[in-house]
């Protein structure tokens, strides 16, 4: 009997307030994909206490365990597809989970210029700590695949994603070691099987979407009491934006 092949696993590893949800609806929309929509998303619920919308339902469709949600992704391999795509949220993950699984694991990283994510943040969570940008967690985890894998991952800063999504989605496919498919660039309106138990809460923009819409140029205010809180995040971005891939 002839073994499944096994698929390469991509994790795009985002923080809040990003294209994410939009960016594997791209990765869907591909014949050879299957996606994985924020497989910690009820162990991060569980371990933190938050009462977001829909807690119940999140809590009773994934395992709490964030080792039995590593074991299920590391085992996934869909008959008849070659990728399988996680839509990874950076601050899902805690400072004390053992990261040594991402070495199985293809990376990608997708950054929002600080004060765009910041504004957009506080506006569904006013009082929004450096914990919940997702940066520091992002910039633990860029290290820490960095340190198990024989080259640096592939960066995007979303707007210029947005400003060009052929050539960028073709450059990051590139980095990720599979071909670009013109399927990413547009998709169907719509909910998918695939999206997490929370969807009807937080995808409703995505929902009526077809594809990338254009970056929104703006200089959103940024409340006194969080300049701090931008400053840090300016800062891990602009560490990371180094590394990013190039228009």
């Amino acid at each position: 009997m002839q073994a499944t092949p096994v698929p390469k696993r991509i994790a795009m590893w985002s923080g809040p307030r990003n294209i994410s949800t939009a960016m594997m609806r791209a990765w869907e929309n591909r014949a050879d994909t299957v996606v994985v929509d924020e497989p910690f998303y009820a162990s991060y619920l569980d371990r933190t206490g938050l009462d977001h919308p829909g807690r119940e339902q999140v809590l009773a469709s994934q395992p709490r365990d964030y080792r039995q949600v590593v074991k299920q992704l590391q085992q996934l391999s869909p008959p008849g597809h070659s990728i399988v795509y996680q839509k990874q949220m950076t601050h899902h993950i805690a400072a004390d989970m053992d990261l040594d699984w991402l070495g199985g694991m293809t990376h990608g990283f997708l950054l929002r210029q600080p004060r765009k994510m910041l504004a957009s943040l506080l506006r569904v969570l006013p009082d929004a700590s450096l914990d919940d940008t997702g940066l520091p967690q992002q910039l633990r985890l860029y290290r820490s695949v960095c340190q198990l894998s024989e080259s640096a991952p592939p960066v995007v800063d979303s707007d210029e994603l947005l400003r060009d999504p052929k050539t960028m989605l073709t450059r990051l496919c590139a980095a990720l070691g599979v071909g670009f498919d013109e399927a990413m660039l547009h998709w169907p309106a719509g909910p998918r099987a695939s999206d997490g138990v929370w969807a009807p809460h937080w995808y409703a923009s995505v929902e009526r979407s077809t594809g990338f819409a254009a970056p929104v140029e703006t200089h959103p205010e940024i409340p006194s009491d969080k300049h701090a809180v931008l400053d840090a995040c300016e800062k891990i971005y602009s560490e990371l934006s180094e590394h990013r891939i190039r228009p």
